[in-house]
């Protein structure tokens, strides 16, 4: 591949459906000469909103909802109307996945909404063929499970239960050979949410699919940037420094890729949030299980080694907000896709009662009991089976952190209850019941939420594999459909994780040693950390804040140490893999989040707060060292 000084400036202003109406009008009007504007709309929960509005059929676009046919309509509402006349102008390529379940009927809206503004109407790409649920009984066969830690996912086929959705996660391949066709913005549906970053790659860079080393640096490019604003000050762990800079106006994520594969992550200039190696480190830990072989489409990408430089503040400016991502290495990818597959099990329904006063937490735990006890006594006088699940959390009193919580004492507390039943009519009695417990029960009970909650399908989700040859992918292009050559590995399992040995480490004393500087710190005073879901699997990622650090870090949080710790959330296996490159640690935890996502009546049901969480463990450090960070 000849050398070229060729930067290609891919900008991303979603990170998922519900990011800022700001974003694409700052990376638009305020980030300088984009190349690219891409946005990633899609997680397992919005997919079951798309699906159950396709399946309702199609009707008139909404104004910040689902369009006909299941697509998110706010893309052509807040982004491209507004936007189309310098998007076109500036000559910004787009690239979303908001096609959600009909990418065809949002390449539709985009030309017909650019047409109704007498403006030149683009060349619009939809990918096509990760909807696989038409041909659910072809398929049956050949799918695969899927496993994480060792431990297979259950697999929704062969239960007796109403499939919503059914898609595979398709790559940047199609994305490329889009824009190669002439397409000035593509629009897809189901894929990997890094393939939005690494197609345009692929395209401007020549990029070939047996190039691994580069399509796994630019799919670490996509990686980052991705999730939004998590780049860029979002969900740090260091939040007051962020903060500082003014979350109002938070920048949202620009890459600035080279031909090697090397990138620089930065933001519009006089924007909030920051960038440093810190908040890159974070969302490269983000979603992630097996660093050494994080397995896409495309390629499976090694990150091990990957290396942050904090390059130098510009002339004028305290603050660099310019970080180089260096060292992603690539092997040939496997033959399957993986596959999320979403289903109706029933119904739920959830309350919420705030109760002040004294013995709050006492009064909220009793409260539940009489709920549960009470609804159980009306389902046996109506002949009904029991609930499903039922689960409660006494909230402002540190449920969530079991037996590390400390404030066991509130004085105001919101107590949250849901229940899940297979009858509608079942969960329809909670609605009921819940808030004559404001006369009959506890003192102090302030409120019971905005009126009766209304029950909602309880969708349950799982993932497997599908052979990449049982999935056809076409690229609609004007009048024709271009079928994608997908390269198919030789492979002919299913990928399997790469484990990395245990570890041997010394045994990490539990009490200062006589006559040293040594004493319990929290893990916060040595690392920052971000946790993540896939599923009912959550990851704890924590990187040191400084290198020396990271082999006292290694020894200290083990495998066994994050088990115990986490053990009232944790009900599978933690198994640890290393990051040296940038001083790294990955907890991939199972069974970790009450079934995950849309199947979890837990109010962390994305483990959005793991990490957290585990920064509060006490390990033993010389006490010097807290010195030598900001805390």
């Amino acid at each position: 591949m000849a050398a070229t000084n060729k930067v290609v400036r891919i900008g991303c202003h979603s990170g998922f459906w519900g990011d800022s109406l700001t974003a694409a009008h700052q990376l638009v009007q305020h980030g300088g000469q984009l190349d690219y504007l891409v946005s990633d709309y899609l997680a397992e929960v919005t997919m079951c909103i798309l699906a159950r509005i396709k399946a309702k059929a199609a009707g008139a676009a909404k104004l910040g909802g689902a369009g006909e046919g299941g697509y998110v309509a706010e893309f052509v509402e807040h982004v491209w109307r507004p936007l189309m006349k310098p998007i076109m102008q500036r000559k910004i390529k787009v690239v979303t996945n908001a096609g959600g379940m009909n990418p065809a009927a949002l390449k539709a809206a985009i030309e017909r909404t650019a047409r109704d503004a007498g403006i030149e109407v683009p060349v619009v790409a939809a990918v096509v063929g990760d909807d696989l649920q038409p041909r659910l009984d072809e398929l049956r066969p050949s799918l695969r499970p899927f496993a994480v830690n060792g431990e297979s996912e259950p697999v929704l086929f062969g239960e007796m239960l109403p499939v919503l959705s059914c898609n595979a996660y398709l790559g940047a391949r199609p994305i490329a050979d889009a824009f190669a066709a002439g397409a000035q913005i593509v629009v897809t549906g189901r894929g990997v949410d890094s393939a939005v970053v690494l197609g345009p790659l692929m395209h401007e860079f020549g990029w070939r699919a047996c190039d691994y080393d580069l399509l796994s640096a630019g799919s670490l490019a996509g990686h980052v940037v991705e999730c939004g604003c998590q780049a860029t000050g979002g969900n740090y762990t260091d939040w007051r420094e962020s903060a500082a800079q003014g979350w109002h106006n938070t920048g949202y994520p620009i890459v600035e890729v080279a031909a090697d594969g090397t990138f620089v992550v930065t933001k519009p200039e006089g924007t909030g949030g920051i960038v440093n190696r810190f908040t890159v480190a974070e969302q490269l830990l983000y979603e992630i299980h097996d660093p050494c072989s994080y397995v896409l489409p495309d390629v499976v990408c090694d990150w091990s080694h990957v290396q942050l430089l904090q390059l130098p503040a510009p002339p004028g400016s305290p603050i660099s907000n310019r970080v180089l991502v260096k060292g992603a290495r690539g092997r040939a990818p496997t033959a399957y896709y993986k596959v999320a597959v979403t289903a109706i099990d029933g119904f739920r329904i959830g309350g919420m009662v705030v109760i002040g006063g004294i013995d709050a937490v006492a009064k909220a735990n009793a409260v539940a009991a009489a709920v549960f006890k009470r609804l159980r006594l009306l389902l046996k006088l109506r002949a009904m089976d029991d609930f499903v699940a039922t689960h409660h959390e006494v909230l402002g009193a540190e449920h969530t952190y079991g037996p590390h919580g400390r404030t066991g004492h509130s004085r105001e507390v919101l107590l949250r209850i849901v229940v899940h039943h297979r009858q509608q009519a079942a969960v329809a009695l909670f609605a009921k019941e819940l808030a004559s417990f404001g006369l009959c029960s506890a003192p102090g009970i302030m409120g019971a939420g905005e009126g009766r909650p209304s029950p909602s399908p309880q969708i349950r989700y799982a993932s497997c594999l599908v052979p990449k040859q049982a999935v056809p992918v076409t690229i609609l292009l004007a009048d024709s459909s271009i079928a994608v050559a997908v390269d198919i590995a030789p492979a002919a399992s299913p990928p399997q994780p790469q484990l990395q040995p245990p570890h041997e480490v010394a045994a990490v004393p539990r009490q200062a040693p006589a006559g040293g500087r040594w004493g319990m710190v929290p893990l916060v005073a040595l690392c920052l950390g971000r946790s993540g879901d896939k599923g009912d699997v959550v990851n704890i990622g924590v990187v040191v804040r400084r290198p020396e650090f990271f082999a006292l870090v290694k020894a200290a949080v083990t495998e066994q140490a994050v088990a115990a710790y986490m053990s009232h959330l944790v009900n599978g296996s933690v198994r640890r893999y290393e990051l040296p490159g940038i001083g790294g640690l990955n907890f991939v935890c199972t069974r970790a989040l009450g079934g995950g996502g849309t199947s979890s009546l837990h109010i962390d049901r994305q483990g959005k707060a793991y990490a957290q969480m585990l920064l509060d463990l006490p390990i033993v450090a010389p006490l010097d060292w807290l010195s030598l960070t900001k805390l």
